[in-house]
């Protein structure tokens, strides 16, 4: 798939961020991955990005990155195309980027630096090494010290033609309108705040059509129902998921950093696909928090 089909595939339709499967020791769980993987990729989803921030990226080594990518590309080959999350420093998610490419990963989403500020030609410097160490497309994420600006994401696209999409995790809106204004079609952009449905119909106003779904790996039948129903201006059917279950599964989500991540894994496991624990620096749901969650995937019905 090359970086312009990439960036049309990426302009409609759903996508989600697997959980990466940890065993009891937290060491990688290929074959439940697989699965979980066989399992999601007939609902739909337009794309799937493996060992993204949901897939706890910012905890795995280069060996694990490359057993989760590979697993990924051949369990989704000719189905669904795989979007692998790179990031760290320029020669880190370099090394990742080009890994991916390697594996036969559609393309790259790069995540933040970490850590350090950076000014905006430092950025500039850092996403351009990355996109031109690589031919697939790249997907930009806009968040946390990597906040690119209207001015900066132009010249961007300017030299670097796979740079196709530009992921929005920041919510807000002067920058968000500023961007889409300036660059046009030039780029797909998606939505990537942490469950991303509460901000999915204010995005789609802004001229942010998709987004990337967590809850779709435990309740998949929902999550599509769910786009499917901002996408056609159904309300009634926003309404009632907002209200039924998408506000108290933020109120579970919100009692501690990092259960954005965990509740997507308590999900998982109540569900039948079981990815094991997170690692640390992260914690698991507690099972009073377990129980509350499961009464709210039961509500829903099969999925």
């Amino acid at each position: 798939m090359n970086p312009q089909n990439l960036k049309s595939t990426l302009s409609s339709g759903l996508m989600s961020f697997p959980v990466t499967d940890f065993d009891d020791e937290l060491n990688f769980r290929p074959h439940t991955y697989a699965q979980r993987l066989e399992w999601l990729a007939p609902y739909g989803a337009s794309a799937l990005f493996a060992a993204g921030g949901t897939g706890e990226f910012f905890s795995l080594e280069p060996k694990e990155y490359c057993d989760i990518i590979r697993v990924a590309v051949d369990t989704c080959k000719n189905r669904v195309p795989i979007i692998a999350g790179a990031g760290g420093p320029t020669r880190t998610a370099i090394g990742f980027a080009q890994e991916a490419e390697r594996l036969g990963a559609a393309g790259i989403l790069l995540l933040p630096h970490y850590l350090t500020e950076a000014g905006q030609a430092g950025l500039i410097a850092h996403v351009s090494a990355v996109c031109k160490a690589i031919s697939i497309g790249v997907v930009v994420y806009n968040r946390n010290v990597c906040r690119l600006t209207a001015d900066s994401l132009e010249e961007l696209a300017d030299s670097c033609p796979n740079l196709i999409g530009f992921k929005d995790g920041m919510g807000e809106i002067e920058p968000m309108v500023l961007i889409r204004r300036r660059l046009g079609d030039r780029v797909a952009y998606l939505g990537g705040l942490p469950t991303a449905e509460i901000y999915a119909a204010a995005y789609k106003a802004l001229g942010v059509p998709v987004y990337s779904s967590a809850v779709f790996n435990f309740i998949p039948r929902t999550a599509i129902q769910f786009y499917e129903a901002v996408r056609d201006g159904d309300q009634q059917t926003v309404d009632r998921l907002t209200d039924d279950f998408f506000i108290p599964y933020l109120s579970i989500r919100n009692r501690c950093p990092g259960y954005a991540v965990s509740i997507v894994k308590a999900g998982a496991r109540l569900v039948g696909y079981d990815a094991g624990p997170v690692r640390p620096p992260l914690s698991d749901l507690h099972e009073n928090e377990i129980e509350e969650l499961d009464a709210l995937i039961s509500s829903l019905g099969p999925q």
